[in-house]
């Protein structure tokens, strides 16, 4: 399941990515109410977590426009205000779910597994390309009856790819996607990466491969 946390303290961000990782959830991490607009155009989420107060836009201002373009994904809002207004704010704008910080992290793990199995993207968590099936609950990838467990790494470029064959996604932009921009990781973290997925494939005999497409970065081909 992938998920959006759009939070502008950034230690609390980094610690909840850190926790939904842990519980194998590929997560991604915003610090502005305009950079989770960007994000939620751009990609596919089954769980939004947004904190109300944010620069850019607030996490309200993000729900109205995730609303108005008829999106259903489910959304959690965070607040560090406990007022009954703010929480009737956010549900009558459209969220699904609402936790006042300070939060236990179970209870946080527990309301986010709940919203996604609400997401109407619930069921692509079983994606396919060629004879190659990414499953999202096991965090691996089969071909065939030979199958192979990913890192959490891993599971999230070999999804970007299987979400956009024959898309050419640039160095640059794995970077950002996958790792974020808050990450201490040079460069070379993403094509060790790529080294890793594709030798998992080869161990499987997928009949996808990422190729380097050169001077522009790296797609996904059935061969």
């Amino acid at each position: 399941m992938r998920i959006l946390i759009a939070e502008d303290e950034v230690a609390t961000a980094k610690a909840i990515k850190v926790l939904l990782e842990k519980a194998k959830y590929s997560v991604d991490i915003v610090h502005t109410g305009t950079d989770a607009w960007d994000y939620i155009q751009a990609g596919s989420y089954e769980v939004i977590v947004l904190d109300i107060m944010m620069p850019g836009m607030s996490g309200l201002e993000v729900l109205s426009h995730i609303r108005k373009a008829q999106m259903k994904t489910p959304v959690l809002m965070l607040t560090a205000k406990a007022e009954i207004e703010d929480r009737i704010a956010g549900l009558e704008a459209g969220a699904d779910d609402y936790l006042p910080k300070p939060f236990a992290t179970g209870e946080l793990i527990a309301r986010i597994r709940a919203l996604g199995r609400r997401s109407e993207n619930y069921s692509d968590s079983v994606m396919k390309a060629g004879n190659l099936t990414l499953d999202a609950n096991r965090y691996e990838v089969r071909a065939g009856d030979k199958s192979v467990s990913l890192t959490n790494k891993e599971y999230q470029l070999l999804e970007l790819f299987v979400q956009h064959p024959g898309y050419v996604f640039s160095t640059d932009h794995l970077m950002e996607k996958i790792w974020g921009t808050e990450t201490d990781s040079g460069i070379d973290v993403v094509w060790t990466h790529i080294g890793f997925v594709r030798k998992k494939l080869r161990s499987i005999d997928a009949d996808v491969e990422i190729k380097t497409i050169r001077g522009a970065g790296y797609a996904l081909e059935v061969t």
